[in-house]
């Protein structure tokens, strides 16, 4: 229902998100108006969210991620010690030890930004956000990625991403997409330098046939 979003976003920007000073939530608050949709767009550019104003899906699932993380920094004392009702018999320095055991991608923060790193690396939308990421691994990745690799740590800091997702995890991952994709460049330059040398040596040692007075191949 057209109404019930555009207070659901009212209540969003007044009680957690709170982006606008109070005097400065007007033309969102006015919901009846017709123009509202401009009011709202303009919203979304002034947060960040990256997707369009057609998405709402996402953009629902975005800025609820907004706020739950924003709730958390404003009580970030209350919840830190806070665990999931079926992980307080685990052990915690094995939770510790694996961050992402206890995931949970059913969480609207997590398709989230699933959804926004997607529409950052320009990857193809799926309306199963699951498997748009399983697409992405496909055989050819997933056996080169097997292959064990012996390399230099990477200080992530030292390279600039470019863009800023308003996420340190999503820049982090992106920074990480980018290197990676670099290095796949790297290895296709090689591959187009080795093709290019293979067909000079073969220009370079060319047979002569003295019968015909003809030099090549």
């Amino acid at each position: 229902d057209e109404t019930e979003f555009r207070n659901f976003i009212v209540w969003l920007e007044d009680q957690k998100i709170r982006h606008y000073k109070i005097e400065d939530r007007g033309n969102l608050r006015n919901i009846h108006s017709d123009d509202w949709p401009k009011s709202f767009e303009k919203y979304m550019k002034d947060v960040n969210c990256p997707f369009k104003m057609q998405e709402r899906q996402e953009t629902v699932d975005w800025l609820l991620g907004l706020a739950v993380r924003l709730e958390y920094g404003d009580n970030a004392d209350k919840y830190k010690d806070s665990t999931p009702d079926g992980a307080k018999n685990t052990d915690n320095t094995a939770k510790n030890a694996e961050p992402l055991i206890n995931l949970d991608v059913n969480n609207p923060d997590f398709k989230a930004g699933v959804m926004a790193l997607a529409n950052l690396l320009q990857i193809q939308r799926h309306d199963d956000y699951l498997v748009m990421l399983k697409e992405r691994l496909t055989q050819d990745a997933i056996a080169k990625a097997s292959q064990s690799k012996e390399g230099l740590p990477v200080a992530l800091e030292k390279h600039i991403l470019g863009f800023d997702t308003g996420d340190a995890v999503l820049n982090e991952a992106a920074q990480i997409l980018r290197l990676l994709h670099i290095e796949e460049l790297r290895e296709l330059q090689t591959k187009i330098n080795e093709a290019i040398v293979a067909v000079q040596a073969i220009i370079a040692d060319p047979k002569t046939d003295h019968r015909l007075g003809k030099v090549g191949r």
